[in-house]
């Protein structure tokens, strides 16, 4: 999937605004005000990165993210694994950010 394609919907999907012309090899989103945390993982499986969306309701923001485009792959524990439109797994796990209770970071959605 081009860029084109995909920076749509991770600018919905993480509430961080895409220049209007998405076009070439990079698209960057506005990370301004946000929080964002990396952390290293061992998979089984290919090297990748991952992204875990954290969210007060995990139900409604599986439910907004499948509106997006994004399909269900398997429910764990509290959270669940999904897969983008553009084919990038991530999950969407129970707040536990620091900043989450605060607001830093956060993005309220209607």
């Amino acid at each position: 999937m081009e860029t084109a394609q995909a920076a749509p919907f991770w600018s919905q999907a993480l509430g961080m605004a895409a220049p209007s012309s998405g076009e070439g090899t990079f698209v960057p989103l506005d990370a301004q005000g946000r929080d964002l945390r990396v952390e290293v993982q061992a998979v089984e499986h290919a090297a990748r990165v991952h992204l875990d969306i954290e969210t007060d309701d995990v139900a409604a923001e599986v439910a907004r993210l499948e509106a997006l485009g994004a399909r269900r792959i398997e429910a764990r524990n509290s959270w669940w694994i999904m897969e983008a439109p553009t084919g990038q797994r991530f999950c969407v796990v129970p707040c536990r950010g620091p900043g989450f209770a605060e607001g830093r970071g956060v993005n309220v959605w209607p």
